[in-house]
């Protein structure tokens, strides 16, 4: 992340990312003494010292084939980012301060076996050269990177395998705001993976990975303009990255982790382009905020909002993240979160409850339905070497034992993924799921994430929905994948028979109907706020959008329309707010629509196989449709009558 800090260091004044900035201390003091750590062994040369890994279509595996998921932490190496533990260039200082801080993490107890380790500029730098931006690559110098690669990073990613860690390498210093495919920021990146992958005790270790940038944000497009979103950009974002690869892979096959555009948020395009190569997989990052997740402050980056719980998170995921963890493994390089009031955390928000509001248990579920996603926290080392299995007193948390911010929660998890999902013996009193009666609806070509909760008698629960058979009366109606992804195929009833077995061998089951529909006037179908805030009645059917706003249905799987010959749409007021009627054959709201203005009429009827967008007229196609809904000046009401296909 970057989050811009003004702070003086030796009298020079510098901006800050927040990628690696240190945060305020809260009762933890910084470690001072600089006690020597005994070195390990020497790696030999391409010789891997823990099991070896690779990926295998969508999986990062081992070699019995055992999908393997990481987890772990984050390290890097400058004076101010190990809280001035050490000085200048003192390579000692460095090594035994990190190596300490590692051993000390390993003896509180986490469970971890990844670090992704920070090549950072602050050994790489030529000062002598005018500064130009924060960890900027522009004073790179190539002897001074070869130099400490030998005697800072080497080392230590040698002492973190010792310790059973595998190493993933973030190259120094962060991505500028504008890039492009084959500029001066390109040529760095592959001059550093270049020197990285020919080293000999690097070379074809699998037990280390690169991580090939971090955090680009925009790229230059075949239109002449930088964005972080459109496939034109994603195929500029796969010329960029395969440069990078495919200087690696004339040297070495060390797993590879892909970065995506929008601060490694943004990575659909891939799917349609991806990078070629063995051993590839995509490094994500995710905060509070980030797709549409629960946030307590909004990202200096993306921004985001309070209030869209599990359910946007998730939607947002399937949207950036699963086109590529569909065929890929993914790695989740940064991420973090607690309560605003520690300000001791980069995301800020809070662990909550699977399937509701809150951060991190929502994440870790997504996660783990997903099923091949590694992942770490970013918080700072030497508060992950404090840490205490402990539980702490309400009212008087810190950020180390509070339940709501992540070293507590996600120390307990990390031991429950080493313990295995063994399950429970106790016997089975109850199943459910979240939110479902015994009569749901959902939008036609959209879609509902079902989450399904064992109860057992010994008091714990569990949640199942992977393990959960489904059976649906009417398949042309519902489809319901093992991950409880539930998905309107067309307008109907169906009745969906859900079980669960447990390991004891109790049995229970939930019985409930769905009703799918392309229309629903309800307030918990129709979003008023597609775009710009605005509010809907569902006693009156009265919609109110924001400014030039948007309000409609979301069709997150499109819906096909093509079998219908018109679409007609009644308003129950006159027109007063310029209104238009507007359908999407594109998944984003600013593609262009086929638009329908009411003008002085009350009524439109659009003949859906003659739709046109845009100056050029292209033909809208009604077999895919995404976003329908009605966009207006805003503040004034508009009632909807009536809505329905016809022949």
């Amino acid at each position: 992340m970057k989050y811009f800090l003004t702070i003086f260091i030796l009298n020079s004044l510098f901006l800050i990312s927040c990628s690696e900035t240190p945060l305020p201390e809260i009762s933890e003091k910084p470690i001072t003494d600089k006690e020597e750590v005994t070195e390990p062994p020497v790696v030999d040369k391409t010789e891997s010292k823990l099991p070896k890994l690779h990926v295998e279509g969508r999986f990062l595996k081992n070699e019995t084939g055992e999908i393997i998921n990481l987890h772990g932490f984050a390290q890097t190496y400058s004076p101010f980012f190990n809280q001035n533990a050490w000085n200048n260039y003192d390579v000692y200082g460095c090594l035994s301060y990190n190596k300490r801080l590692i051993k000390e993490i390993m003896d509180a107890g986490w469970k971890m076996n990844f670090v992704r380790m920070h090549l950072d500029p602050h050994w790489s730098d030529d000062t002598s050269k005018p500064y130009v931006r924060y960890e900027g690559h522009e004073r790179f110098s190539k002897d001074r990177f070869k130099k400490y690669l030998d005697e800072v990073f080497v080392p230590m990613a040698e002492y973190a395998i010792s310790k059973g860690l595998y190493v993933v390498f973030r190259p120094p210093g962060v991505s500028p705001e504008k890039i492009a495919a084959g500029d001066d920021y390109n040529k760095f990146l592959e001059l550093v993976w270049d020197i990285v992958s020919k080293h000999p005790k690097i070379r074809n270790n699998s037990d280390i990975m690169f991580e090939l940038a971090n955090e680009p944000i925009n790229i230059l497009g075949p239109n002449g303009t930088y964005a972080s979103t459109g496939q034109g950009h994603f195929d500029q974002m796969n010329i960029f990255c395969q440069n990078i690869v495919d200087k690696i892979r004339a040297n070495a096959d060390n797993i590879i982790w892909v970065p995506g555009l929008a601060y490694q948020s943004s990575f659909s395009g891939f799917a349609n382009n991806p990078v070629k190569g063995e051993n590839i997989g995509y490094a994500v990052h995710v905060y509070p905020g980030w797709y549409g997740s629960d946030t307590e402050e909004a990202s200096p980056e993306l921004g985001g909002t309070m209030g869209g719980g599990y359910e946007s998170f998730q939607r947002g995921w399937d949207a950036q993240v699963k086109p590529v963890a569909d065929f890929a493994p993914i790695m989740v390089t940064e991420m973090d979160w607690a309560p605003k009031k520690y300000d001791a955390s980069w995301g800020k928000s809070f662990t909550g409850e699977v399937g509701g509001p809150g951060f991190g248990a929502n994440f870790k579920y997504i996660a783990d339905m997903t099923g091949n996603v590694s992942w770490l926290i970013f918080t700072e080392c030497h508060r992950l070497a404090k840490f205490k299995n402990v539980e702490g007193i309400p009212g008087q948390y810190t950020f180390l034992n509070d339940p709501e911010a992540c070293p507590w929660p996600t120390y307990h998890w990390y031991n429950e993924y080493v313990a295995g999902n063994t399950g429970t013996e106790a016997g089975l009193e109850k199943l459910s799921i979240l939110g479902v009666g015994d009569k749901i609806q959902i939008l036609t070509g959209g879609n509902r994430y079902l989450i399904v909760e064992a109860s057992f008698s010994d008091g714990s629960t569990k949640h199942v929905t992977s393990d959960t058979n489904f059976e649906i009366s009417d398949q042309t109606i519902l489809t319901i994948d093992n991950k409880g992804r539930l998905s309107a195929l067309k307008d109907g009833d169906a009745v969906v028979t859900a079980t669960y077995n447990a390991p004891n061998g109790d049995s229970d089951k939930i019985i409930f109907t769905v009703n799918a529909t392309t229309f629903p006037l309800t307030k918990e179908m129709f979003n008023p706020s597609i775009w710009e805030n605005g509010s809907y009645d569902e006693n009156t059917k009265t919609l109110v959008t924001g400014q030039y706003g948007f309000g409609g249905w979301q069709y997150g799987n499109g819906i096909d329309l093509s079998g219908y010959k018109y679409l007609v749409v009644e308003l129950g007021n006159d027109n007063d707010s310029n209104v238009s009627f507007r359908l999407f054959d594109e998944n984003n709201y600013w593609s262009g629509p086929a638009m329908y203005d009411f003008k002085n009429s009350r009524k439109i009827e659009i003949d859906l196989h003659n739709m046109v967008k845009g100056e050029n007229q292209v033909k809208v196609d009604p077999s895919h449709i995404y976003i329908i809904g009605f966009w207006s000046l805003g503040g004034k009401p508009i009632v909807i009558k009536d809505i329905y296909l016809t022949e």
